[in-house]
């Protein structure tokens, strides 16, 4: 049987929490060495370089400090970093790949539980409920419902996704459950088989929930321009990344009723106390809550742990992270 791998646990001490109840810290112990201390938040401490220098393997996740060169020299043993959560854009760089470092996302399991809130948005979007129910709050449901918004159902609506990414794909599938629904997918990457078999179309932009890495080329990809050219009564839909919106645009379009938002993300995150996006009945923010939370967490060590044994055996990772796809931002 292989020796355990030298293992260090690296993210904040919520994270930590979240992560590691006693059964899956149990786990980890009967797959890894630990030295102690097992877990850090910080990489530059001599305690911390001390188990930097044996560690084989970094398990980590939010909070974890970016694995700087520097910090790369400190771990000459390192062969493989199992991130813990979605992104690690900002955890790792090119410099991690130039030195043969192996890295796994559990972008694949984040995924699940923001394709069903995203499920949750589109449909609560139909009826329009989210902003009835901020127009309730003042007396005016009865005359917004007799003024109307446009259609409200959830039979026969056309919804477009930006991006066929992990969340995308996995949104398109979901919303199979919808009588009627016509999906349109805009990607300029996508494979228009697999689109296909997802049950959606491969077009250019029109409409929208989003589901685009942040990379400079994507930068409110929903610009004032694309915004126009939705119809009256449209929602945006984003739990990807705030960036790809252009937050002026968007509440100019809210303000004048033409519009509807439910946000998720936001740039900047969290909105200034004085944005318009704060007061408007047509927009709904949430707290960057469609990933995992909760028990939903548990799920991302189970996966990470899961990489970790695989790693071990010498078996290929499911969530593998190469520097083409960390380039192109696909790992989000």
């Amino acid at each position: 049987m292989p020796a355990k791998p030298h293992t260090l646990v690296v993210m904040n001490a919520s994270s930590f929490r979240a992560h590691f109840d006693p059964g899956r810290l149990a786990r980890l112990a009967g797959l890894a060495t630990l030295d102690e201390p097992c877990w850090t938040e910080e990489l530059d401490s001599p305690a911390a370089r001390r188990r930097l220098a044996a560690a084989e393997v970094l398990l980590t996740s939010w909070g974890a400090p970016g694995l700087t060169p520097e910090r790369l020299d400190a771990a000459p043993a390192l062969r493989a970093v199992l991130h813990c959560a979605g992104s690690v854009r900002t955890l790792v760089s090119e410099e991690v790949w130039r030195r043969g470092i192996r890295v796994t996302s559990a972008a694949d399991v984040n995924a699940v539980p923001v394709a069903e809130y995203t499920l949750a948005a589109i449909i609560l979007a139909g009826k329009k409920a989210p902003f009835l129910a901020a127009e309730a709050r003042h007396g005016n449901e009865h005359r917004r419902l007799a003024e109307g918004l446009g259609d409200l159902s959830n039979h026969r609506r056309t919804v477009g996704l930006v991006g066929f990414s992990r969340v995308g794909r996995r949104v398109a599938e979901l919303l199979r459950v919808l009588e009627g629904t016509t999906v349109l997918v805009a990607d300029p990457y996508a494979d228009p088989e697999e689109v296909a078999r997802a049950g959606a179309t491969l077009v250019e932009l029109h409409v929208l929930s989003l589901h685009a890495p942040a990379l400079p080329e994507t930068r409110h990809l929903l610009d004032a321009a694309r915004l126009r050219r939705l119809p009256d009564f449209a929602t945006v839909v984003n739990t990807a990344r705030g960036s790809l919106v252009d937050s002026g645009a968007l509440a100019e379009e809210c303000a004048r009723g033409r519009l509807f938002a439910v946000l998720d993300v936001t740039d900047p995150e969290p909105l200034p106390a004085g944005s318009r996006l704060r007061t408007l009945p047509q927009v709904m923010l949430t707290p960057h809550l469609a990933g995992s939370l909760g028990t939903e967490i548990g799920r991302l060590t189970d996966h990470a742990l899961d990489e970790l044994e695989r790693w071990s055996s010498g078996r290929p990772p499911h969530g593998e992270v190469t520097a083409s796809t960390w380039a192109r931002g696909h790992q989000a």
